[in-house]
């Protein structure tokens, strides 16, 4: 049987049914405000006219409403908007819901980069052998974190999944009956949710999605490549921020932690006994029965009570399924043993902690907080410190806390941000002790820059909590330019360092070492921020050889291409033998979890294809390592794109650009996550304070995507005009690293639409600022195409572009009323009396607009 083109699937399974759908939506009856789904098409249509025509945001809001609408006073004008806003966030679930029912249809589950394709080809080319040894020490882990880029209350996300499954099995009822739902229920959080909040809707996707699709794949692994046998790796693991990342975050208390950890663990339970119950109406046999029923009754207890360790240990629990396969094997013809098998596979997997704690602080408060207890120490009496500590150079303080030995006394010490760090160490400690050694063992130091910063930690979790032995691993986060440069200098320091060389001992000479794409790009621009990360890798890996130290990379990535998105497969595929690849690590966030992970479908093909995409090249050696005249022109290309990029930042109107004629202002009231929308508490807008997720987003909501693409266009430009082009084409055609990096930049392109701001050029403030971003739009476009040799962006992945076409259109009306919201608010703060009342409404606009687009744009990684 012939398999159709993936366009030709996606139109339809996605596209055709989404027309339909969508036209059943738009007619239901749960409108307060007559017209609207009639309306809305008419609105869509004038937004893609006007653009065509040249005209600005305000003239088609305002001829729309001549033409259509005339009799409407502004009140029921503005409650239009309103209205469409509604209608177009929920065109988007729709949308998500029916791309996700044809997940399995549209993508190949058996296809390139699935198991079952690795393994058809590990053993037509005699290699199985070599893919079990890969996989014996090969790991992937996905680290969930609370970073705000999803705009879904759970109740949405609720929706969605229900949707899923009706689409999927054409319900038409079911259908309608939640179209209607979706149309009646809130996306608006009146509240910020607190750490706790985050992390219970993150516990969602563990256990109804990874609990499923990590253990379908391990028992695939298990039966189809290692013939049932044991495997002494457990492959995929999960890490969990909520709770734990303290970084800008005042909310994550080391109370939040420990309420974290038991909800892990009480979550992973409520798994395990489900299971025990199916188990138990299949194990009615002599001998099995009555052992299957106690491990139920236990486990029952144990959920209602996580502190009891008394009632049944993870040992306890492996080792009694374990006997209950034997028998099963022994004396019932192995009735049942598989599905007992693959309980045990989850337990080996998840433990009594479900996912890793990880706890996260800056630096710079590890720092201050380090500072006033050694302070306090001193002048306690304590002989821990010398009392001359603070006026020490780096190296002599480094040299004592590697020696620094003994116990704090917490009760004399005031200062709350001192005892916020010093408990969460101690939390760290005791969740251990009750969840096992995997449910909090790392710490991460983000803006990590010197050995100091390293040293400090290790001091204080050997002091608080870890007096005998420290079983944490501490993980240095390199995210400027600058830091990424000298990391392997502070990474040689720590591991010719006696006492943390003895403690890397200890942990198995694995060090961790995070690396950070968003604060990267942020600082240094698209390309010189991934080939900055790509060279501090190299040489983290060969300081790390040279000591005999595994370097673990984990790489701290968001949903689009300017925070390390984008197409995450292929980036790791991409990585040559001079990057070290023992496992892959990556934070995922927001929309990239429901997007990439949302249903045990997509969870299971996206999991495939990071084990893949780490273990494919090894197996082949076809993954070389770039050439010293590629490495040339990509140091020159990055070079330059840098320069540009900083020269760009250095503008005196791009931070007032910001400020003024983009969103950033307003994702502080979105209510999305519990962190402050900023780092730093001056009142105007300094750039090292923003985030890079309002940052990035801010250029989206633009559609503009600045991060991607600025500077890359002037950097080949250069070689362009010296009749060089075929220098960047040779290492475009032999890179595949320079081509994915190349083809996430397309992606950002595509999600442009200079359009939509076209009227900012007339600013006589902002006019010349807007032209510069243009042009270099202009210029990136026109020769990634010359360099690709496609005719349009995304050529050679259709399905991926219509996809992107589709959301983009959707969203263009709320992006029109965004737009003229923005003016209005300009032109009112400039009126000599200012209408407060009107200025909120049209502020409240803003803000809701900024839902559906950041929803629509999940197709970003």
């Amino acid at each position: 049987m012939s398999v159709q083109p993936k366009l030709t699937r996606f139109n339809q399974n996605v596209l055709s049914k989404y027309q339909i759908y969508n036209s059943i939506f738009m007619t239901l009856p749960f409108d307060s405000i007559t017209k609207t789904g009639v309306l809305l098409p008419l609105f869509h249509e004038t937004c893609e006219k006007g653009f065509q025509n040249g005209d600005n945001p305000t003239t088609i809001v305002e001829s729309f409403f001549e033409k259509y609408q005339a009799r409407r006073s502004d009140e029921s004008q503005m409650n239009l908007l309103f209205r469409f806003i509604q209608y177009i966030e929920r065109q988007v679930v729709l949308f998500d819901a029916i791309e996700d029912a044809a997940f399995p249809v549209v993508n190949n589950m058996d296809g390139i980069g699935t198991l079952r394709s690795l393994k058809e080809t590990a053993s037509s080319e005699n290699r199985t052998e070599l893919l079990k040894q890969y996989l014996e020490e090969f790991k992937v882990r996905i680290v969930l974190t609370a970073h705000p880029t999803q705009f879904y209350p759970g109740s949405v996300l609720g929706i969605i999944t229900d949707l899923t499954k009706a689409i999927q099995e054409n319900d038409l009822l079911l259908i309608n009956d939640l179209l209607a739902q979706l149309g009646k229920t809130p996306f608006f959080k009146h509240t910020k949710p607190s750490p706790y909040d985050e992390a219970i809707s993150l516990i969602w996707y563990l256990e109804n999605v990874f609990y499923y699709s990590f253990g379908s794949i391990y028992d695939y692994i298990q039966q189809n490549i290692f013939d049932n046998k044991e495997i002494d790796n457990d492959i995929l693991n999960i890490g969990f921020w909520p709770g734990g990342d303290r970084d800008g975050n005042p909310f994550v208390t080391p109370e939040i932690t420990l309420k974290v950890s038991e909800r892990l663990k009480q979550a992973v339970l409520k798994n395990y006994y489900r299971d025990a119950r199916r188990l138990k109406r299949r194990l009615t046999f002599v001998g099995v029965e009555e052992r299957i029923s106690s491990i139920e009754e236990k486990l029952y207890r144990h959920m209602i009570n996580v502190t009891d360790n008394t009632i049944i240990t993870v040992d306890e629990l492996k080792s009694e399924l374990e006997a209950i396969k034997s028998i099963l094997e022994e004396k019932h013809q192995s009735l049942y043993a598989t599905e007992v098998k693959s309980f045990i596979n989850k337990i080996k997997l998840f433990g009594f902690h479900f996912a890793s704690l990880d706890i996260r602080q800056d630096s710079r408060a590890h720092d201050q907080v380090f500072t006033d207890m050694v302070d306090t120490l001193i002048a306690s009496g304590s002989d821990i410190f010398p009392k001359n500590y603070n006026e020490l150079s780096e190296a002599e303080q480094v040299a004592i806390l590697s020696k620094v030995e003994g116990a704090v006394d917490m009760s004399i010490f005031q200062g709350e941000d001192v005892l916020k760090t010093l408990n969460s160490m101690v939390a760290i400690k005791h969740i251990q002790e009750t969840n096992g050694e995997l449910a909090a063992n790392r710490y991460i130091i983000s803006n990590n820059q010197t050995t100091l910063n390293v040293m400090q930690l290790f001091a204080m979790l050997k002091l608080v909590a870890f007096h005998d032995k420290l079983t944490v691993d501490i993980g240095p986060l390199f995210e400027t330019i600058t830091d990424l440069e000298n990391a392997h200098l502070v990474m040689e320091e720590l591991y010719t360092n006696p006492a943390y060389s003895a403690h890397l001992k200890s942990r198995g000479n694995k060090q961790t070492i995070m690396l950070g794409f968003s604060d990267g790009t942020k600082d240094g621009g698209y390309l010189m921020a991934n080939w900055a990360i790509f060279k501090a890798k190299e040489r983290l890996t060969e300081i790390s050889r040279k000591y005999d130290v595994t370097v673990l990379f984990f790489d701290g990535r968001g949903g689009p291409p300017a925070r390390g998105g984008g197409k995450t497969h292929q980036f790791y595929a991409s990585l040559g033998p001079t990057i070290e690849d023992k496992e892959v690590q990556l934070t995922v966030q927001g929309q990239t979890i429901s997007s990439n992970f949302g249903t045990l479908d997509s969870s299971q093909y996206n999991l495939e294809q990071l084990i893949s995409s780490g273990i494919y090249n090894r197996l082949n050696d076809t993954n070389t390592a770039m050439t010293s005249d590629c490495r040339e022109v990509m140091d020159d290309l990055a070079e330059i794109s840098y320069n540009t990029y900083v020269d760009f930042k250095n503008h005196p109107m791009f931070v007032p650009y910001l400020e003024r004629m983009s969103t950033l202002k307003y994702y502080a009231k979105t209510n999305i996550g519990s962190r402050p929308s900023k780092r730093g508490k001056a009142e105007g807008l300094v750039f090292e304070d923003l985030r890079a997720i309002p940052f990035v987003g801010s250029w989206s909501q633009l559609k503009q995507n600045v991060p991607g693409f600025f500077g890359v266009g002037t950097a080949l430009k250069k070689y362009d005009e010296a009749g060089e082009f075929d220098k960047v084409k040779a290492l475009y055609n032999s890179s595949s690293f320079f081509k994915t990096l190349i083809e996430n930049s397309m992606m950002s392109l595509s999600k442009s639409f200079f359009d939509l701001t076209k009227y900012m050029a007339e600013d006589p403030e902002f006019g010349e600022f807007w032209e510069i971003i243009h042009a270099e739009y202009l210029l990136t476009k026109r020769l990634l195409l010359q360099l690709t040799g496609y005719e349009k962006l995304m050529q050679e992945e259709p399905a991926g572009k219509a996809s992107i076409e589709i959301r983009e259109s959707m969203v263009l009306p709320l992006l029109t009323i965004q737009q003229f919201a923005l003016r209005k608010i300009q032109e009112l703060e400039k009126a000599e009396v200012r209408d407060e009342e009107q200025i909120k409404i049209y502020e409240s606009l803003v803000t809701r607009s900024l839902f559906g687009n950041i929803n629509a744009s999940r197709n970003s990684a």
